[in-house]
């Protein structure tokens, strides 16, 4: 696995670091939304952001959520129908490793 892209946090700012990481699990919880679906709605935004890395990593998540290949790719079509194609290009570029 990836080193954690926060890390430097651990010592410039671990106050702010923590606030991340509590909201992470706050969002994240099992609740009304499956964490999958969770997973795949912050994966949409990443890509609809222009986040690689980020895109990567939630699609990866979601699927050990128990999303399948097909949600995660369908996922992209509602981003590139809110956000434009720029979703779709960094959709490819993360997905290049996992599928």
């Amino acid at each position: 696995m990836a080193e954690d892209p926060l890390k430097p946090f651990e010592t410039l700012d671990p106050e702010l670091l923590d606030l991340v990481r509590e909201t992470n699990k706050f969002a994240l919880a099992e609740g009304a939304l499956p964490r999958k679906i969770k997973f795949l709605i912050a994966m949409a935004l990443d890509s609809a952001h222009g986040t690689v890395e980020g895109t990567r990593a939630l699609a990866d998540q979601a699927m050990k959520a128990g999303a399948t290949q097909e949600e995660v790719v369908e996922t992209i079509r509602v981003a590139q129908y809110i956000s434009g194609v720029g979703s779709v290009y960094t959709a490819a570029h993360a997905f290049k490793e996992l599928f």
